[in-house]
């Protein structure tokens, strides 16, 4: 069995929590109908395999090839169970084919495929285990894989195109940095003596001040430096999967300058889709919103939309806890609250996410082309302070001497 915990409301209004160890989220729902309790939000506690470190990475491409096949059969009357077996046996990756074969085992002993999938962070992700659930609640499960196959090609593509236009001038920038580093602890020391001459006479530039003591405080704590990066790249990943670093990192993905509008936009319009397609098939707006909000791939916006459907069920409007929360664009809030009006709310977020997605995928293409010009500029600005630094009291001894 599995630890959920739950945020409810009672008769009178009021807000708990708490835990319920329950097969499945249809079981824990039972449980809190007959406590008489109304269900806000309900997670489970821990997944089971979520710190296998060592489980083998399964390429996006293979995911995608499987989703596909997976709605294939189950459009053509496979049932889930052979479906998944003749995936497991096809499957050309040992990886692959444990992971096809431990969901299976799940599902056998009576949890759903999202429950079951949801044990293996690592390979199926907030996106494709929500809209799975979504799937299976309102009946439209091979259509929702298709879905799947398509996001997941088309963020395969996405990030070989970003890490090929980024391999070159990043390359290019740790080289950069490794030769500043060797200059200013190895070969910038041996000019102190010239220098110091000219700091003593007043001559000195500021630039090459700086550069000088740039250079001792790496001689002298360089190894500090590096024993305090390895510390703080262990912690971070040890601390990876804590929703507070989670929490404190997605807020900041959506804070930086260029990219932190892609990020925003990219969850809105995974949400508005997973929603609308929910609503299109006839899944009461509460429970929607529940299995919609993780699918944003943000935790500050799956808050947002979870305080929302908080407010939803106090008797407000979508549009107003969505415009309160400050993250969701005017623009999208309005034609949200619109759709309302003219309950017509699951075709205009349909037509807001193929519109955001659209604006979004030529802001992220301009972003790539972007990137390899400032990551050069920015190489290149370092490289010459360093070079200006050194070649400046050489330029002023020699128009003293002259």
């Amino acid at each position: 069995m599995t630890e959920y915990t739950y945020i409810a409301r009672n008769t009178s209004g009021q807000q708990v929590s708490g835990t319920v160890e329950a097969h499945t989220e249809q079981e824990v729902l039972s449980e809190l109908a007959q406590r008489v309790l109304y269900p806000v939000r309900i997670e489970a506690a821990r997944s089971p395999q979520t710190a296998s470190f060592f489980k083998p990475r399964i390429k996006q491409h293979q995911l995608a090839v499987f989703y596909s096949q997976l709605s294939d059969l189950l459009r053509a009357g496979v049932p889930l169970l052979r479906a998944f077996e003749i995936l497991e046996q096809q499957s050309t990756q040992p990886g692959l084919s444990v992971v096809l074969r431990e969901v299976r085992e799940n599902v056998a002993e009576g949890k759903s495929l999202s429950e079951a999938m949801k044990h293996h962070p690592r390979i199926f992700n907030e996106l494709s285990v929500s809209m799975v659930r979504a799937g299976q609640e309102g009946g439209f499960l091979e259509g929702v894989l298709q879905r799947i196959a398509m996001f997941t090609t088309q963020q395969q593509e996405l990030r070989s195109r970003v890490v090929g236009a980024a391999v070159y001038p990043v390359f290019l920038l740790i080289f950069g940095f490794i030769i500043v580093g060797i200059l200013t602890t190895f070969f910038v020391p041996k000019f102190e003596s010239f220098f110091s001459r000219l700091r003593e006479a007043g001559k000195l530039p500021w630039v090459t001040e700086a550069l000088m003591q740039v250079s001792a405080f790496l001689t002298d704590n360089g190894w500090w430096i590096l024993l305090l990066i390895m510390s703080g790249s262990s912690a971070l990943w040890y601390f990876r999967d804590s929703p507070a670093w989670k929490q404190w990192l997605d807020g900041i993905k959506l804070r930086l300058p260029g990219a932190g509008p892609i990020f925003l936009y990219l969850g809105i319009a995974r949400f508005c889709r997973v929603l609308g397609t929910l609503l299109h098939n006839g899944v009461p707006i509460l429970p929607a919103l529940r299995i919609s909000k993780d699918s944003t791939g943000n935790h500050v916006l799956s808050n947002a939309v979870a305080e929302a459907a908080e407010n939803i069920s106090a008797g407000e409007s979508l549009g107003t806890p969505l415009r309160a929360c400050g993250h969701f664009p005017p623009d999208v809030v309005e034609m949200i609250s619109v759709g309302e009006e003219s309950n017509n709310l699951e075709e205009v977020l349909i037509q807001i996410a193929e519109t955001t997605e659209q604006r979004t995928t030529r802001q992220l293409e301009l972003f790539v082309r972007l990137l390899e010009p400032v990551l050069l500029i920015v190489m290149a600005a370092i490289v010459l302070v360093v070079i200006v630094a050194l070649l400046l009291p050489i330029f002023r001894q020699s128009q003293l001497m002259g």
